[in-house]
């Protein structure tokens, strides 16, 4: 059984053509699969290829011994993904390391929205074609707590209250050294860096951006901070504070030492969103979640506090 969400892009299309792009079968083929009763719409069998389809149906095709008449990319299942909290209108997960928000140009991993659909949640058709359902994004390199909305309302009321700043994200980050003051806050704009196309930079003429920061734990090579956003801008903390002097351990694009890096055995930044906090749009009421470290920056952690 194969599970597909059908995109705003072929919404009012046959069920025929829509099964067809989006599995790899020939029409014909999807024709004889829905004489067989191999092909579902939210649950309720098709039986006429003339069909018509709305955006956010779950499109399922039983494929039996059937083989594709083109290379099919399938949905890509990320390992480690938890959900933490599910309803009909938000799906909360923690998101492992090495998976990103949405599927985009240049990357070939898995992303959480892929993850979704081969698992069979139905998300918001709400937004980009590539990006339906996400109101927040995570860098690939950090874990931890993201919200998608899966229904209509859920990622209208969502994208308002991250406008309105209602939504309160949590970040905690070893950072190299000690920042001074240990409590502060970087106001400093944040735009594409001139000469690094996947990197971000503080500049002139960049956005609006603000990162308050409070020291946890200060030791001898590294300083666990826990970090809130008022601003959402790409790579934020990572930029601020290789800006100030003191980037996230693990994090070679933003200056950080890889020798410290290696001694700590981490793969990547030691950035995790720990908590998140938000209006839950149907109830309204006021829902807080948490997530404790994953087991490779635990681990680093562990060997900074031994010195």
């Amino acid at each position: 059984m194969s599970v597909f969400l059908v995109p705003d892009g072929l919404a009012g299309e046959r069920i025929d053509s829509v099964a067809a792009r989006v599995s790899g079968y020939s029409r014909s083929r999807i024709e004889a699969l829905i004489g067989e009763g191999g092909v579902s719409l939210d649950g309720a069998t098709v039986t006429k290829p003339s069909a018509r389809v709305a955006a956010g149906q779950l499109l399922e095709l039983a494929e039996a011994d059937l083989k594709p008449d083109r290379p099919v990319v399938r949905p890509r299942v990320a390992e480690g993904m938890a959900v933490v909290h599910e309803d009909a209108d938000v799906i909360v997960i923690d998101k492992p390391a090495g998976v990103a928000a949405h599927p985009s140009l240049g990357w070939e991993g898995p992303s959480v929205t892929e993850h979704l659909a081969a698992a069979g949640v139905r998300i918001s058709t709400s937004g980009a074609a590539e990006r339906q359902g996400v109101v927040q994004r995570l860098d690939v390199g950090t874990s931890g707590l993201m919200v998608v909305a899966k229904s209509e309302i859920a990622y209208t009321i969502l994208k308002q209250a991250f406008r309105d700043k209602t939504v309160e994200k949590t970040y905690h980050a070893l950072v190299q050294g000690h920042p001074d003051p240990f409590t502060g806050t970087i106001e400093a704009p944040i735009g594409r860096h001139p000469s690094h196309e996947w990197k971000m930079a503080v500049m002139e003429g960049g956005r609006a951006s603000t990162t308050h920061y409070d020291t946890l734990e200060a030791h001898r090579v590294a300083t666990l901070l826990e970090i809130g956003l008022e601003t959402g801008r790409t790579h934020q903390i990572r930029v601020h504070m290789s800006a100030i002097g003191h980037p996230c351990c693990g994090d070679p694009l933003y200056g950080s030492d890889p020798v410290l890096a290696q001694r700590l055995g981490l793969q990547r930044q030691w950035l995790h969103a720990v908590e998140l906090s938000f209006d839950h749009p149907r109830s309204r009421e006021r829902v807080t979640f948490r997530s404790e470290y994953p087991q490779d920056l635990a681990a680093a952690l562990d060997v900074v506090r031994a010195g």
